[in-house]
């Protein structure tokens, strides 16, 4: 099991990727770009993986509840099993969109 440092190191450098990147920027004119919505469901799952990060650490200095713990962490379960289901789609629509005839 990864400890909290891993965790948080972790955070934070697919943060600089994502900054880095330049996602987000220049959204489309009817709505939200796609990079600006990825970007903010990845910065939704990263806080989520903060907050139960920031849980156990207080469970472990005596401040926490086992249960607020056990919450933090099936939510961070969730919402990474949620992302890499949606990558798993968006990764099979482009390779079904490269298959196709020209």
């Amino acid at each position: 099991m990864a400890s909290p440092t891993i965790a948080a190191n972790a955070y934070a450098s697919l943060a600089r990727v994502l900054e880095n990147t330049g996602a987000g920027k220049g959204s489309e004119p009817n709505g939200q770009s796609f990079a600006a919505l990825l970007k903010d469901a990845v910065g939704s799952v990263v806080e989520s993986g903060r907050k139960s990060d920031a849980q156990t650490v207080a469970m472990a200095s005596g401040k926490a509840n086992v249960m607020d713990v056990v919450t933090a962490v099936a939510d961070t379960d969730v919402a990474v099993s949620t992302l890499v289901s949606v990558r798993d789609r968006v990764i099979a629509a482009y390779e079904d969109i490269m298959k196709m005839p020209i």
